[in-house]
């Protein structure tokens, strides 16, 4: 008898506890997000209230707010592994803010059970977006009445930030990843694109660049079991549909998520992440509860399993050893794919009210389940042996300080040393031909090699690929990655000459380079015969005597950070 009174106040106390901290969504209409200002004061009430619940400071957005993060901790024990959740980074998407709101209340108040489980959630990222608040940002989207704004302060993207860095944002982000070292990410958005039946669509790390351990571990097994939990509930799901502008009819690819995205960040320490896409259609109260179920079941699982996610990330890191082959480019492979039951809309077209031109449109009233291609595979196009170190000159300190903020280890030279090294010079790239967040960026990078001992100061850094970074520091360092430094301009300076010559004073030198050097001048005659244009043009000629002159400075094109293999 007294077991169950005591049974009976507990359940007593957990209503109370949920009707005493309702969400300032849940009083609402079901239509309506949080501000900014209800949503630190609720998770401040929380914090009070709970001890299991904390809310900590972790750098600041560009508008100069304190980005919080608040804390779930069933225990004292420090050792427990930790989901990291990522909300309002696009605040115009701000299902993640409530969802999460509630679910924060509710492991608090003990309705979700979690006892060996740390759940860590950016209350909202994109502070400064979240706070320029309006009604029609978000054009196609159905609800709430009023949401945030996508750029920030800054009007910068923040989810094309995560390597370039060029907001507080990302820097804030670097630091809480860091700080907590999840085993696993959520990342909340709300998706754009075409119209179908399901509620909840998701970007799974990308496989091939998650690597095969964890790859095949989250995709096979993992992400199809957090689903699972969801679609018991009645809510549909289907990989992200990346189809903008037409129907989904005749299939569609999965997202590649480069390292400027979230989960391509996080995936390069090892850690599986899900962009959560809930339908933009859809009433924003079915949003937000399929938000919260999916954070739940990733709860649930994570929690069963923290161990074995524990050794797959290991063995990952296992496979990056110097020497062995990774893969910096990859393109889809359109041969592969897998049929999948599509539950989609049947489109049409019909004449505009607005041109008169036939318009896309979706008709709701025929609904169909089809098979569909699916394209998720892809194929490297590019690999690199890993090297056992790179060596970065201190020169380099804005890139030494993006490392370090990143967990990478590293060790100064001691003294002025002479390294045999392999170093890159930039043979070729293409410039986008306007600004793309703030950068004019560089593709389809490639280099030339050569191994030369060069000479290193005391201060310059070492730094050893066998750490938990590695991917990090390939997919940074190394120029012909897709999201590269220098992809992403930080090293421009090495493309431009910085010394030149006056004509009419070097006519005379180059005559002498000529007459006294045979192989210079055996090239320069091999050159005007195989080249009939260079053979007419007279400044080209005294050009190419320059370039290929001691005269010619040897920094143009070199790359500043050097590898040992």
């Amino acid at each position: 008898m007294k077991f169950k009174i005591l049974i009976i106040l507990f359940s007593s106390q957990l209503i109370f506890s949920q009707q005493k901290f309702p969400t300032p969504y849940e009083i609402g209409n079901g239509n309506q997000t949080t501000t900014y200002e209800e949503m630190v004061k609720y998770y401040e009430n929380l914090d009070q209230n709970f001890e299991s619940i904390t809310v900590e400071n972790f750098g600041k957005d560009d508008n100069g707010e304190t980005i919080k993060v608040v804390v779930f901790t069933p225990t004292k024990n420090n050792n427990n592994a930790t989901i990291l959740i990522n909300n309002g980074i696009h605040p115009g998407e701000p299902d993640g803010i409530d969802a999460t709101m509630m679910l924060m209340r509710d492991l608090a108040t003990g309705k979700i059970p979690a006892n060996n489980l740390k759940i860590a959630a950016i209350q909202s990222y994109n502070i400064s977006g979240m706070m320029r608040r309006g009604k029609y940002s978000r054009a196609n989207q159905n609800g709430p009445e009023e949401y945030g704004f996508r750029g920030n302060a800054r009007n910068f993207d923040l989810n094309r930030d995560f390597i370039k860095t060029d907001s507080k944002n990302a820097k804030s982000f670097q630091q809480i990843f860091q700080h907590f070292k999840p085993i696993y990410f959520i990342d909340n958005h709300v998706s754009n694109g075409a119209d179908y039946q399901y509620l909840f669509t998701y970007i799974s790390t990308n496989k091939e660049r998650l690597g095969k351990v964890l790859g095949k571990y989250f995709n096979e097994k993992m992400q199809p079991q957090i689903l699972s939990h969801l679609e018991k509930k009645g809510m549909l799901t289907t990989p992200y549909v990346n189809i903008h502008g037409d129907s989904p009819d005749e299939g569609f690819p999965a997202f590649m998520d480069s390292p400027r995205y979230a989960t391509g960040y996080t995936a390069l320490f090892n850690t599986m992440g899900t962009v959560a896409e809930t339908h933009m259609l859809k009433p924003y109260k079915d949003r937000v509860a399929a938000t919260y179920e999916y954070i739940l079941s990733s709860i649930r699982f994570v929690e069963k399993n923290a161990s074995e996610i524990h050794k797959k990330m290991e063995e990952n890191i296992a496979s990056l050893q110097p020497g062995n082959q990774y893969s910096l480019q990859w393109k889809l492979d359109e041969k592969q794919f897998k049929l999948i039951d599509f539950k989609g809309f049947e489109a049409g077209t019909k004449p505009s009210e607005v041109s008169g031109k036939p318009r896309l449109f979706y008709d709701r009233t025929k609904p169909f389940t089809r098979k569909v291609k699916f394209f998720d595979e892809y194929i490297s196009t590019k690999k690199i042996a890993i090297p056992r170190y790179y060596v970065i000159p201190k020169s380099e300190y804005k890139v030494i300080e993006h490392l370090k903020r990143n967990g990478i280890s590293m060790k100064e030279i001691s003294r002025d040393s002479a390294i045999s090294v392999q170093q890159y010079r930039i043979s070729d790239f293409k410039t986008v031909k306007t600004p793309y967040e703030g950068h004019y960026l560089h593709y389809e990078t490639q280099v030339k090699s050569e191994i030369k001992n060069r000479g290193f100061r005391k201060g310059d850094f070492i730094v050893p690929t066998k750490q938990s970074g590695v991917k990090y520091l390939l997919e940074t360092l190394e120029p012909e990655a897709s999201d590269s430094f220098f992809n992403w301009n930080f090293f421009d300076g090495i493309l431009g000459q910085k010394e030149y010559f006056s004509d009419y004073v070097f006519e005379d030198t180059a005559a002498e380079l000529l007459k006294n050097n045979q192989v210079l001048r055996t090239a320069f005659e091999f050159e005007k015969i195989t080249n009939p244009e260079f053979a007419n043009d007279g400044k080209a000629q005294l050009d190419w005597i320059y370039k290929n002159s001691e005269y010619y400075e040897g920094s143009v094109n070199l790359y500043p950070i050097y590898r040992i293999p």
